[in-house]
């Protein structure tokens, strides 16, 4: 299977509600996890003895594609390889795409976690057992058996700086983590709401601070970053600035010589230990800049947490017989701390990359990385895999960059001399993972090879590219957060004296960082980071305007009509909006001489309810959405160019995966306003890709309601937004480009 996934197998599983490993149950049973933890807690409490009840298709090449009007041969002889599809390319007879077989993607990089040297890590019938069972290398890697002065070669220096930093009163690490929260404030934590503030900063912008504990301040900006102050662990006081290197520019100022204004903030609210949500990341700007700067996060708070656990090993170590042995809770009920989750592989190949970069001090000084080939044949690409002749915007360049595939998992194991990929994940430090390969392995009630006790002490959770997984499947990212942070079902080994405290109380999640970073506003992104973020020290959300919207890059001599529906409640609006377009809108566009209609449905199941409803009108239409096959879209794009077909139904997701110029456009409908606010004008801009002389009779409608105020916004700009929701009239905008 090539490395550049695209079609079915890059979307396999990406429908609501589906999932690779099973469709049993689309939602978990609280009731049965709360027992499980109750159980789990006592049997914890059972184990401590010494101290007091307390407290994770094949390679696709589109050049066929890109001109709708290719010879009748072409398109018979692929016509001849899709048998049995209809006009349009039909998932299915029943408005449900055929389903595939999921489970052979998952077997085959079931075993990529596996234990190092296990030739059978491919062998299906090992399957999750294996892979949270380390069979090689546990005492190199082990924390517990390890100790400072075999870990460096400079013993006394390393110690010194360790027991430094842990003195240090002023370090974030050890104010964030030897915090103890008492029963009230917990009680507050998970009862009374959030009060929240505003203030602006020079990069960031508008900031809104949130936290339920009264006694935590508003943040200021850093104007100025000492690196020696950040409490960076070594050795990333000296490779950061060479690493980061590459995004500084000669404006820097010479007492601030290693982040950029972007990073100096980000990384300011990040070394707080608060909660961030940013959701103004692009793939083409600033997305490198950010991946730097978590990951310089990440591997300082491992580091930190490692130098601690191995400095006091050694005072366990050289401990007389008999003193307590209490003072030394230093680590969770698991190993694993930080969890990262990117959409592709290409993204964890980058930040492996990034961790080595800010491990080696100098080109003397290498670091040992174990499994870095098959890392780099697994989850590089090759750049011959991509058709040379595509065309497509910068931002997706940018987006589908490298290797592609969506399933993945993969644990690290990092000392400060050595990094072990592929480590098992009881065994690992940091997790890189997907949404789907996260909810392979976290699997559904029900299933007997399932396992999410390695998320149970996560202490950083990096979601990255949040609005990629709109377009994937969020259900897995709503899985995920639902099994975060609980009390694990086995003890896996743990030494319980060394638990800290937090975590046997199962408190775990108020300590939990999550950084959030997304290219849009959604509310089902700002649900998660609103309903799912707990951390005591409060959340940091970046709620900048946009002022114009993306309206102002319609090229194209254009009126555009809003018309608004009026819905009860957010749950009716579904079927609102259903309603409206087939009483108010669709008949003014079933006149013969509305012609060359694009419907723009962002989502699958509104799709699915309009193309059946087309089928049971008999209207003269065609589709796309992102399950058809590719002979189905040469033909749906053929006839809808042609005007053999009166309407083009288009969904979202393919707009976001293929990003094709649809040709013939005459009458714009958009059933809901775009997730990604660039998408409007794309859209309208296609208009000017078919030479006509009937452009006056061009037109755009849009649906909304006061519930997408967000995307609306994004659109029209923020003063439009503010003037339209206070009319219950239709708006009518005209846009003049370039044309005029």
């Amino acid at each position: 299977m090539g490395k550049r996934r695209g079609g079915r197998e890059l979307l396999r599983g990406l429908m609501p509600g589906r999932s690779e490993n099973s469709d049993k149950s689309s939602a978990e049973s609280d009731s049965e996890t709360e027992v499980e933890q109750v159980s789990v807690y006592r049997k914890l409490l059972a184990t401590l003895k010494t101290s007091p009840e307390s407290e994770s298709e094949e390679e696709e090449d589109e050049s066929e594609l890109e001109e709708p009007g290719e010879s009748e041969t072409e398109m018979d002889s692929e016509g001849s390889q899709d048998t049995g599809e209809g006009d349009g390319g039909e998932e299915d007879k029943n408005g449900v795409p055929e389903q595939e077989q999921a489970t052979d993607t998952a077997e085959q990089t079931l075993g990529q976690e596996q234990a190092d040297g296990a030739d059978t890590s491919c062998d299906p019938s090992h399957g999750v057992i294996e892979e949270f069972t380390d069979v090689k290398h546990e005492s190199e890697f082990s924390l517990e058996t390890n100790f400072m002065e075999e870990e460096s070669g400079d013993c006394n220096a390393d110690k010194r700086d360790s027991d430094s930093s842990q003195a240090s009163s002023e370090d974030p690490f050890k104010q964030h983590m030897d915090k103890e929260l008492e029963e009230k404030e917990v009680e507050k934590l998970s009862t009374l709401p959030k009060t929240s503030s505003q203030s602006k900063w020079p990069r960031l912008g508008q900031l809104t601070f949130s936290s339920t504990l009264e006694t935590h301040k508003t943040l200021k900006a850093d104007k100025e970053v000492d690196v020696k102050q950040l409490h960076l662990h070594k050795p990333l006081e000296s490779t950061w600035p060479k690493v980061n290197k590459q995004f500084l520019s000669s404006v820097n100022k010479p007492s601030d010589p290693s982040f950029t204004p972007l990073q100096r903030e980000l990384f300011c609210i990040m070394n707080a230990y608060r909660d961030l949500f940013y959701p103004e990341r692009s793939a083409l700007t600033n997305g490198e800049e950010i991946r730097h700067a978590y990951c310089l996060h990440a591997l300082n708070h491992v580091l930190k947490a490692n130098a601690q656990v191995l400095s006091n090993n050694a005072k366990r170590r050289d401990q007389k017989p008999g003193t307590d042995r209490d003072d030394y809770r230093d680590q969770g009920l698991t190993r694993p701390k930080v969890l990262m989750i990117v959409p592709f592989r290409e993204c964890a190949l980058r930040i492996v990359h990034i961790f080595i970069s800010l491990l080696e001090v100098n080109d003397k000084r290498k670091i040992d990385v174990s499994n870095k080939k098959r890392f780099k044949g697994e989850f590089g690409s090759d750049p011959e895999e991509k058709p040379p002749n595509l065309k497509r915007p910068e931002d997706y360049e940018a987006v589908f960059a490298g290797n592609i595939d969506d399933h993945f998992r993969i644990g690290v194991a990092i000392l400060q001399k050595s990094m072990r990929l592929y480590a098992p994940f009881y065994s690992s430090d940091i997790i890189i993972a997907s949404p789907l390969g996260m909810r392979t392995i976290i699997g559904a009630e029900g299933e007997k090879k399932r396992d999410f006790d390695f998320l149970s002490s996560i202490e950083i959770l990096i979601i990255d590219q949040a609005d990629i997984y709109l377009m994937q499947n969020w259900e897995h990212v709503l899985h995920l957060m639902k099994h975060i942070n609980l009390l694990p079902l086995d003890s896996h080994g743990v030494d319980f004296s060394r638990v800290r405290m937090l975590n046997l109380n199962n408190w775990s999640k108020y300590y939990r960082q999550t950084l959030l970073f997304s290219a849009l506003q959604d509310p089902q992104i700002n649900s998660v980071f609103n309903k799912h973020c707990f951390n005591y020290v409060g959340q940091v959300a970046v709620r900048n305007v946009p002022l114009s919207g993306s309206i102002s890059h319609v090229m194209v001599q254009l009126p555009h009509v809003f018309r608004r529906l009026e819905a009860e409640n957010l749950t009716s609006v579904i079927d609102t909006r259903f309603q409206f377009f087939i009483d108010k809108v669709l008949p003014e566009y079933r006149d013969a001489i509305m012609s060359h209609t694009l419907i723009y449905v962002p989502s699958y199941f509104d799709y699915v309810r309009l193309r059946n409803y087309f089928k049971k009108e008999q209207l003269n239409f065609t589709h796309i959405c992102e399950y058809t096959k590719k002979a189905g879209v040469c033909r749906a794009r053929r006839s809808f160019l042609k005007g053999e077909k009166q309407f083009l139904l288009f969904t979202e997701r393919f707009h976001f995966y293929k990003r094709y110029t649809i040709k013939g456009i005459r009458n714009l409908i958009f059933y809901e306003l775009p997730t990604y606010s660039h998408f409007y004008s794309e859209i309208c801009n296609m208009m000017a890709a078919t030479d006509s002389s009937v452009d006056a009779t061009w037109t755009c409608t849009v649906l909304y309601s006061k519930y997408d105020a967000q995307k609306l916004a994004a659109v029209v700009g923020i003063d439009r937004t503010a003037q339209m929701l206070q009319s219950k009239k239709n708006v009518h905008l005209f846009v003049t480009g370039e044309n005029e």
